[in-house]
């Protein structure tokens, strides 16, 4: 009997993805649509972020995430909504004085960063415990303020998925679960690939797995042309999956993702040759310990 792995698609993210691939949604209006299509190709998840729709560029505006979580809700109130606190965490040394901000950060305080999530209440959002060089940039979140944020994210009754980068990680989100800034069973995004953190193989996926707390839920994904190979590992060890522009631009070598369904279509054909279906919604709420819906 086939079992069932939750399928999150992550629609936008924020580097300068559009320019390299125009199937990349930057307008509310087009990640919503594309939300609503991952949903339909079998996404029980989709993780939002926003952008400017002028520039592309990445944006923190309640304004924006309001518009795509509301014309998600009005076509599909099903599928499950996770939205990013990442954005704010990116700190650029400035030249010559790096004790100064440069250009391209976008260092803000945790009320800032979860500004719109007490705002719009969706059932997830992402918590990451991580500080690392992240590509050329520091991704800063200092234990003070992941506590911070944690708080706030519990106060309005949503979800934190950690995510994790490296093994370090895992560690000091043991450290907040048992402090008890985090709830238990914890719920885990392993994100690998990403630039310095570990590395899309699946001796990095096996040795972060084996340090996550007995009672965790947890999910993982590759990032590039790892996208696939890492879903399938994940998921034949038992964990959910996670596709998407955000994280890999192309179906297959040298053909770029059309849309964000295609990776989804891609993601329920694999799971199906692994004897697993995609999870829906309500399947995914039972699965990642979230109320069911009323």
């Amino acid at each position: 009997m086939a079992r069932t792995t939750v399928i999150t698609c992550a629609l936008t993210g924020s580097f300068d993805t559009p320019r390299k691939n125009p199937a990349v949604p930057v307008s509310p209006k087009a990640i919503a649509q594309s939300a609503l299509e991952a949903a339909s190709a079998g996404a029980a998840v989709v993780h939002i972020h926003v952008r400017d729709p002028e520039t592309a560029t990445p944006s923190m505006e309640l304004t924006h995430y309001r518009e795509v979580v509301e014309r998600i809700r009005e076509r599909n109130a099903s599928v499950i909504l996770n939205l990013t606190t990442g954005a704010g965490g990116r700190f650029v040394p400035g030249d010559p004085d790096p004790s100064v901000a440069g250009p391209g950060t976008t260092f803000m305080s945790p009320e800032t960063r979860t500004r719109h999530v007490s705002a719009l209440r969706p059932e997830i959002c992402t918590l990451d415990v991580a500080t690392m060089n992240f590509g050329e940039h520091l991704f800063l979140n200092t234990p003070a303020h992941l506590r911070a944020m944690a708080g706030q994210i519990r106060a309005v009754g949503v979800r934190p998925e950690i995510e994790v980068f490296d093994l370090g990680q895992i560690e000091l989100a043991r450290h907040m679960i048992a402090e008890g800034h985090l709830a238990r069973p914890p719920l885990f995004q392993i994100c690998l690939g990403i630039p310095w953190g570990a590395p899309a193989t699946p001796e990095a996926l096996v040795a972060m797995r084996a340090r996550l707390p007995e009672d965790a839920i947890w999910s993982a994904f590759g990032i590039g042309r790892a996208e696939f190979p890492m879903l399938a590992v994940a998921a034949g060890m038992g964990g959910n999956v996670r596709v998407g522009l955000e994280d890999n631009l192309y179906l297959s070598r040298g053909v770029l993702a059309p849309s964000n369904a295609a990776l989804v279509e891609k993601a329920v054909s694999l799971l199906a040759h692994l004897d697993r279906e995609p999870a829906t919604p309500d399947e995914a709420r039972a699965i990642f310990g979230l109320a069911p819906r009323g």
